[in-house]
C-alpha cells in the first residue's frame, strides 16, 4: 500500500508557504482594446497596501506586496515601507519599467542611441536606491526590447548591450540584494526578443554571478513548452529567483493562476518541492502577476493564492517512496499514477484545518466577502485618479 505523508509535515509547509502579491493587481488594467474602471479601486500606493493587507488577513500567507515604478512613486519610500509594516506587510520586489516612455519604442537597455542606454540603466539604478530605502531584497527586470523586422538592428550587438547594462546594474546590488531577469519569447516584439527564453535569461545571469536568477513567468512560453523541466533544472543549478504565477489560454493572458490548466500548476509546484524550491534557504520567491480586468480585484487575488495552496498541497501529498520505487523499476503506469492520486486528492478540508489552526476562516473569499471591506472602499475612494493604465 502507499503511504501517506505526514499531515503534520504538509500543515506545517503549508503554513509557511509566503505568496507575494503585486501591487498592481489592485488596480484597474485590461486590454489595449479596453481598461474597465472598477469602484473602489485605489488611487496611490498606500490605498494599494490596505487592500494586500486584506488579502494577508484572510489568507495569512500574503505578506509580500511588489511595487512597480514608475506606478508606484512616492517621494518617501521608508514611510511608504512604515505603513506596510503598519498593516502586517513587507515591500516585496521592485520591479522596474523600461516600456512605456516614447524613448524606448526601438528598446531601453539594448537601444542603439547610447543616450536611451543611459536613461534606461539610470532607471534600473533609481530602482535598487528604492530598495535601499524600502528593505527590498529584488530587482525584478523584464525587457519588452527586441525587433519587429528582420535587419531593423544587430542581434549579436543587441546582446552586447544587455550585457553591459545589467553588468553595470548589477555591480550596484549590495550584498543581501539580488537581480532576477524575466524572460518572455514575443510581445510586443514580433521578430525578435532580446530576452526570449529561459536559457537567454540563464546565460546572463550565469556570466553575472550568483546574485543574478532566473525568473519564470508561466505565461510566457510558447504553447506545449514543458514549463516544470524548466523549473527543475533551474532549481537544481540553484539559478531560479522568482515566479510569475498567472494562467493562460493563448499566449501572455494573465489570468488568474490555474484558471487554465490546474493540473500544470501541481507539476509545477511538485518539481518545486521535489528540488527544495520551498526551503527558506534557497530564496525561490512566489509571486502573482496578474491582471483582473473584468473581476473584482481584491477577492480574485484571493482565490488565486488559494490556487496556489491548492496546488501546493496537492504536491505536498505525492507519496516520494513510492514515486521513486516506481522510477527506479521502470515501471511507467505506477509512477504516473502516484501522481495522479495526488493531484485527484480533494485538499480543501485539509486546508480549511490549516486555515482554522492558523486562525482564519476556512474560506478566505466568503470572509473578504462578509467583512465589508469592499462597499467601504467604494464608497470612500471617490475622486481622483485610479491606479491602472488607460485604453
Amino acid at each position: 500500500m502507499p503511504s501517506t505523508p505526514a499531515p503534520s509535515a504538509v500543515k506545517a509547509a503549508l503554513k509557511a508557504q509566503v505568496i507575494e502579491t503585486p501591487s498592481w493587481g489592485y488596480g484597474n488594467s485590461g486590454t489595449r482594446f479596453k481598461v474597465f474602471a472598477q469602484p473602489g479601486v485605489p488611487r496611490d500606493p498606500y490605498e494599494k497596501l490596505d487592500d494586500a493587507a486584506r488579502v494577508h488577513e484572510f489568507t495569512g500567507v500574503a505578506p509580500l506586496v511588489s511595487l512597480h515604478i514608475p506606478w508606484d512613486t512616492v517621494e518617501d519610500y521608508g514611510k511608504l515601507a512604515e505603513y506596510a509594516a503598519e498593516r502586517g506587510l513587507t515591500l516585496g520586489a521592485i520591479n522596474s519599467n523600461t516600456f512605456q516612455d516614447d524613448e524606448y519604442k526601438l528598446g531601453s537597455v539594448t537601444h542603439p542611441d547610447p543616450a536611451v542606454r543611459r536613461k534606461a540603466v539610470d532607471h534600473l539604478l533609481a530602482c535598487v536606491d528604492i530598495m535601499d530605502a524600502t528593505g527590498s531584497r529584488d530587482l525584478k527586470l523584464w525587457f519588452a526590447d527586441g525587433t519587429n523586422y528582420p535587419g531593423q538592428d544587430d542581434i549579436a550587438a543587441r546582446q552586447d548591450r544587455l550585457a553591459e547594462a545589467l553588468a553595470e546594474v548589477y555591480e550596484r546590488l549590495g550584498d543581501d540584494q539580488r537581480m532576477l531577469l524575466e524572460y518572455k519569447f514575443f510581445e510586443p516584439a514580433f521578430y525578435t526578443t532580446d530576452v526570449p527564453d529561459w536559457g537567454t535569461s540563464y546565460a546572463h545571469c550565469l556570466k553575472l554571478g550568483p546574485k543574478a536568477k532566473v525568473v519564470v513567468d508561466t505565461g510566457h512560453h510558447a504553447p506545449g513548452t514543458n514549463i516544470e523541466f524548466i523549473v527543475a533544472f533551474l532549481l537544481r543549478e540553484k539559478k531560479l529567483g522568482a515566479f510569475d504565477f498567472n494562467s493562460r489560454f493563448y499566449a501572455d493572458d494573465d489570468l488568474m493562476v490555474g484558471a487554465a490548466d490546474p493540473f500544470q500548476l501541481f507539476r509545477i509546484m511538485h518539481e518545486v518541492i521535489k528540488n527544495g524550491g520551498l526551503e527558506a534557504a534557497n530564496g525561490v520567491n512566489f509571486m502573482l502577476d496578474q491582471c483582473h480586468n473584468i473581476e473584482a480585484k481584491i477577492p480574485a487575488v484571493i482565490r488565486s493564492v488559494m490556487n496556489v495552496q491548492e496546488a501546493t498541497a496537492k504536491a505536498l501529498l505525492v507519496d516520494t517512496e513510492a514515486l521513486q520505487a516506481a522510477q527506479g523499476s521502470g515501471d511507467v503506469l505506477a509512477a504516473n499514477g502516484v501522481l495522479m492520486d495526488a493531484y485527484a486528492t480533494d485538499v480543501r478540508p485539509l486546508l480549511a484545518e490549516v486555515r482554522e489552526e492558523m486562525g482564519l476562516d476556512p474560506d478566505p473569499v466568503a470572509a473578504y466577502g462578509a467583512c465589508g471591506w469592499q462597499e467601504r472602499i467604494a464608497a470612500e475612494r471617490v475622486g481622483g485618479e485610479q491606479a491602472g493604465w488607460g485604453a
